[in-house]
This record gives C-alpha cells, sequence and structure tokens, in this order.
C-alpha cells in the first residue's frame, strides 16, 4: 500500500466515525469555548435551477414560494441565535444549492444578520448564469468581498456529461461572463474540480491555460467528491472514477499555477492576500444556519433538519431546527483540529498544546512522526510550528472528511 492510499485509509476511518450522529435531544445550539473569540456563520440555501448529476449537497428545485418561506425563516434563525447570545460572528459564507436564486431576498437576509452582528467579511457563491451586472453591483453594495462562482470545468463534453452546459452555456461564454465580472469584488474565486471521469491531462491543461489567461484573483481545484449513491450515478454514465490518478492531475495543477499563484490551502491558489473558500481553516469554530447547515462548536458538531418544511415548522414554533448532533472526545477534537492546520498549510502544535494542555503532545506525537518521517511535515519558522511540504495528504484527507460528510447528507435526505 502506498503512502498516499494509506493517508487516505486512515481518514476514511476517521472521518466515518465524525459524522456518526445522535439524534438531536431538543436542545439548542451549544456555545463557543470563547464568547469573545470571532466565529464563523455559514448559511445554507439549498435551491438550485436546476440539480447538477455530481453534486451531493443539500439542495432542491427552485420553487419561488417555498423560497421566500424559507428565506424568512432563516431571518427567525438569525434572531435565535442573537437572542441566545454568546456568538461572535465576524465572518460570513453563504453557500448552497445556488444562493443568488432570489436576490431581492439574499441581499435582505445579509442586511439582516450585518443588524445583529458585526459582519467583516461576506462570501457568497453562484452560478455563472447569475453573473449579471447588476445583481453583481447589489452583493457588492451588502459588503459581499468574496464572490465564488462554479465552473467545475471548462471542457464543453464535461459540461455536457454534468447537465451544466444548456443551463450556463459553452466554456466560451462562461468565460466571458467570469472576464465581465472581474474587478467588481475583492476576490472573485473560479471554483473548479479535477478528476471527472474522461477528463485527460490535455483537457485539464486547456482548463488551466483558461484560467492563467483570465487571471483570476482566486482559484479552487477540488478532487470530484460525492456520496456513494452520487459516485454510482456518475460511474453509469460518464465512467469510473479513479481516485488514484488524483495525485497526477493535483501535480498538473500546482505546477502550472504556481506560475501566478500561491498555495493559500492545498487547494485553493490565491493570488494576493484573498479571502479563501475553506472557512473551516481561519475560523475553528464556527455555526450553521438554514436546512441540512453543520456548525462545529465547543467540540460538538451539529446538522439542521434537511427537510425543508420541517425546517421552517421548527423555526416557527421558536425551536432551533438542529436533527443531529455528537460530542467529540479531546482525541477527536485534537485530531479534527490537526487535519484542518495541515489542510491549511502550517501545523502549530504550540497553539494546540496552548489549547489542549500536555496531552496535546502525547496525543498527537505518533500523527506528527508519521508526518514527519514521510515528508508531509516539514519545519516552520519557529519552534513547535510546522509547513505542510506534500498538499496531496491535505487534499487526501479533506476528500474523505467530505466524502463522508456527503453520505450522511444522502443518509438524513434518505429519511426527510
Amino acid at each position: 500500500m502506498s503512502v498516499e492510499n494509506f493517508v487516505g485509509y486512515i481518514a476514511r476511518r476517521m472521518a466515518n466515525r465524525y459524522v456518526q450522529f445522535d439524534e438531536n435531544t431538543s436542545e439548542g445550539p451549544p456555545r463557543p469555548q470563547d464568547a469573545q473569540s470571532p466565529l464563523m456563520l455559514y448559511m445554507h440555501i439549498p435551491f438550485c435551477e436546476e440539480l447538477c448529476t455530481y453534486c451531493s449537497f443539500h439542495r432542491v428545485k427552485f420553487q419561488e414560494e417555498s423560497a421566500r418561506n424559507y428565506f424568512a425563516a432563516l431571518r427567525k434563525e438569525i434572531l435565535m441565535y442573537h437572542q441566545r447570545g454568546g456568538y461572535n460572528f465576524k465572518s460570513l459564507y453563504i453557500g448552497g444549492g445556488t444562493p443568488t436564486v432570489l436576490m431581492d431576498e439574499l441581499t435582505a437576509t445579509i442586511e439582516w444578520i450585518k443588524k445583529y452582528f458585526d459582519i467583516e467579511e461576506i462570501s457568497v457563491e453562484t452560478n455563472p448564469n447569475h453573473l449579471d451586472k447588476d445583481k453583481m453591483m447589489a452583493l457588492k453594495a451588502v459588503g459581499v468581498g468574496r464572490l465564488s462562482v462554479g465552473i467545475q470545468s471548462f471542457d464543453d463534453d464535461i459540461l455536457r456529461a454534468t447537465d451544466r452546459y444548456h443551463k450556463y452555456g459553452s466554456s466560451e461564454e462562461i468565460a466571458q461572463r467570469l472576464q465581465e465580472t472581474q474587478g467588481i469584488f475583492k476576490t472573485l474565486n473560479a471554483d473548479m474540480i479535477y478528476n471527472f471521469p474522461g477528463q485527460t491531462e490535455e483537457i485539464l491543461q486547456r482548463d488551466l491555460d483558461i484560467l492563467l489567461k483570465l487571471k483570476v484573483d482566486q482559484v479552487t481545484f477540488y478532487p470530484l467528491m460525492m456520496a456513494s449513491t452520487t459516485r454510482n450515478k456518475i460511474e453509469k454514465t460518464m465512467g469510473i472514477v479513479c481516485d488514484e490518478r488524483g495525485q497526477a492531475l493535483y501535480k498538473m495543477i500546482t505546477a502550472t499555477l504556481k506560475k501566478d499563484y500561491r498555495l493559500s490551502t492545498a487547494w485553493c491558489f490565491s493570488r494576493d492576500a484573498s479571502l479563501i473558500d475553506e472557512y473551516v481553516v481561519n475560523y475553528e469554530e464556527y455555526a450553521g444556519i438554514g436546512s441540512g447547515a453543520f456548525g462545529y462548536l465547543n467540540g460538538c458538531v451539529y446538522a439542521n433538519s434537511f427537510n425543508i418544511p420541517e425546517y421552517i415548522q421548527q423555526i416557527e414554533a421558536g425551536k432551533f431546527p438542529i436533527a443531529a448532533r455528537r460530542n467529540f472526545n479531546s482525541l477527536s477534537m485534537m485530531l479534527y483540529d490537526f487535519m484542518m492546520q495541515f489542510f491549511g498549510l502550517r501545523v502549530d502544535t504550540n497553539h494546540l498544546r496552548q489549547k489542549y494542555g500536555f496531552c496535546a503532545a502525547l496525543c498527537l506525537w505518533p500523527v506528527m512522526l508519521f508526518f514527519r518521517l514521510t515528508g508531509g511535515l516539514g519545519k516552520g519558522e519557529k519552534a513547535g510550528v510546522f509547513t505542510t511540504t506534500k498538499p496531496y495528504f491535505g487534499v487526501i484527507m479533506m476528500r474523505e472528511f467530505f466524502t463522508a460528510v456527503n453520505n450522511f447528507r444522502d443518509y438524513c435526505r434518505s429519511r426527510a
């Protein structure tokens, strides 16, 4: 077994344990360890005009009345967090689904959040067909600093196979819309995927050449990550997904993009000090609002109801819509923090010891030793700080983590 496969095997076992949730006991969300510590707020908008075949995120077909009722419930959930107290939200990340399906509701909800919390940075996801200048200026007006556009690929055949071509246009049209959006936001992010079945090195290189020509502020390049059920569907229509070839494709990506970009995380490439995609790197704790949203506070990971009518009903009744939760033990918390730091390219054992006490050094030394011996970690700028020297290990760990989360989403949807 190769080192990469071993890392994937261990990460898969750990991730599957992390998402073994207990039924909710009707408690509210946990409070953070430190009420003054800055937190990230994740808000989930589950509506899409059409559903892409490869996507395992919680999403449903857009219906305006349902969506407007949902946004109204979101604003009530935000107020419930404010009234509960102890949440110092500084960053807002809005994902989906397609958050920009109803711009008036989205901007009103952002303004509502800013009314109750001192938000300093806002990131919003969208799709290429929503890159309308008036809509983008409306987002900028309410303080959005980072826009992440779901591109996935500039190859027309892949766009057709994933049901995106007829929705978002050809690769040429998408590139043109991206070009026209440049300069509106502090960070314009192109959200890409590699390792689609049938995606050759030539196809990937063409994607990279287009990105370099466009000169977007930031690129996130994920490996294809799906729940088991979604994977089965993709393999029936597009071909077998071979995770083993991911490393070669990743090397191509990093070798090409390093000309103009630097790594911000193991799969995020930035031109400057841009806002990054994975909020779990900059914020150790975060709350999740909206149907199907996850939060991680004070060692507890929790998930809101995946049933949208049930979510709205719970909110209307004045109850937090938490459907499942899991309290981590100290070792699980330490390993989670280690994984996120490794993915963020900098492991600070001094911080981990300060957070968990001397037991952090004792519990984590086998993991640290493994990554030191395999060349995954090198010495950093000061004692106790290490740099990630093999970022693909971080990609593998996060791939397995998100795959486990996607499987949990599928399980919850099947019960909703």
